[in-house]
């Protein structure tokens, strides 16, 4: 995975699907954290961040996606703790199949990622002002009808 320390920071790269059903987004939860984010991963050497968003789908939840349009180009500084992280994030509409359990919108949806849990669940679109979503623009990004391509430069505090 292309993940290291530079400068005392710690550099991510990260392909991300973005899962609509109609009016409402995929987020999960990861145990232990408090707040919500959209699916995906790191990226390995070599690999190109479409192939890695569909990846990380069949790994956190055995669910074959296809990866459509890239929506953003995400530039994320953040901190955890005293660790000052440099994401950069590739952001990538996606489907699920039509029969995927995931697509059950009332339900919690149970996931891996390394041996740590990971919680789904569908959250409306024109409701995530009121939920902690990180990274902090796409509470406003995925409230719009039609999502747009941008360049976006984000800075959260964990």
């Amino acid at each position: 995975m292309i993940s290291f320390e530079t400068d005392g920071h710690r550099f991510n790269l990260r392909a991300v699907a973005v899962i609509v059903s109609g009016d409402h987004v995929l987020l999960h939860m990861l145990e232990g954290d408090t707040y919500w984010s959209l699916p995906g991963g790191r990226v390995e050497a070599g690999e190109d961040a479409a192939t890695a968003v569909a990846r990380e789908m069949r790994e956190e939840l055995d669910v074959a996606v296809s990866v459509g349009r890239l929506l953003w180009i995400v530039e994320n500084f953040f901190t955890i703790g005293d660790r000052p992280y440099h994401e950069v994030g590739l952001y990538f509409s996606a489907k699920v199949p039509l029969n995927a359990a995931i697509l059950e919108l009332d339900a919690r949806h149970v996931g891996d990622e390394q041996g740590r849990r990971l919680e789904f669940a569908w959250f409306k679109r024109n409701e995530l002002a009121s939920i902690d979503v990180r990274p902090a623009f796409l509470r406003d990004a995925l409230a719009q009808e039609t999502l747009q391509f941008a360049h976006v430069v984000s800075r959260d505090v964990i």
